[in-house]
């Protein structure tokens, strides 16, 4: 006994100690280093030889790998026009450097690349399919067209528990229901012997 009061007593003067964690102090102010929208935005559109070997450097292409988009007015200046591969249309057993995305580090982000994840529809993945679209669509009809059409020519067919009418005490409930009562008891059972 003597043994677990002097362990009651150390633990009790530890309690008392405060430890001190002493951690670093996160600014969230002003950053040091960041970039600006102005900084992600495309350049204007490449009239010139010299402005387009200037955007391919940009964008780490070489220049017969560059094209921007066409000058229609939507913005894109002179970014690159990169080919449609989505995610799953990319190898899965590449060494990429960020895998999650299937992206190598400095390779440039297609313009759509919010379309082309893994879960979204892959137009390069789409034109090498084994059963073209419009196939999928008449199976996927023909089976949902199929089953309601089962399911209304059955449903004449009435399956249910067989019960006997709901029985209600002494009279039927006949003034509940709107109905004459006649003052007599209904026997929905007896005991006795039939006649």
């Amino acid at each position: 006994m003597a043994s677990l009061r002097s362990i009651g007593r150390v633990v009790s003067a530890l309690r008392i100690i405060s430890v001190g964690y002493h951690a670093r102090k996160i600014h969230t102010g002003r950053p040091l280093s960041a970039y600006w929208n102005k900084d992600w935005a495309p350049g204007p559109y490449p009239k010139t030889q010299e402005e387009r070997e200037a955007a391919a450097k940009k964008y780490g292409l070489r220049i017969e790998d560059y094209e921007p988009y066409p000058d229609d007015g939507t913005g894109l200046g002179d970014y690159p026009k990169l080919p449609d591969i989505s995610m799953e249309g990319k190898d899965a057993y590449e060494n990429w450097d960020i895998p999650a995305l299937k992206r190598n580090f400095g390779e440039p982000v297609h313009a759509e690349a919010n379309w082309l994840r893994e879960d979204r529809m892959s137009p390069d993945v789409v034109a090498t399919m084994r059963i073209p679209i419009w196939q999928q669509f008449l199976m996927f009809m023909g089976i949902m067209g199929g089953t309601a059409l089962l399911a209304y020519l059955v449903s004449p067919i009435k399956l249910h528990m067989a019960v006997m009418p709901k029985q209600y005490p002494f009279n039927e409930l006949c003034v509940e229901k709107g109905l004459k009562d006649e003052g007599k008891p209904i026997i929905h059972y007896t005991f006795e012997p039939a006649d």
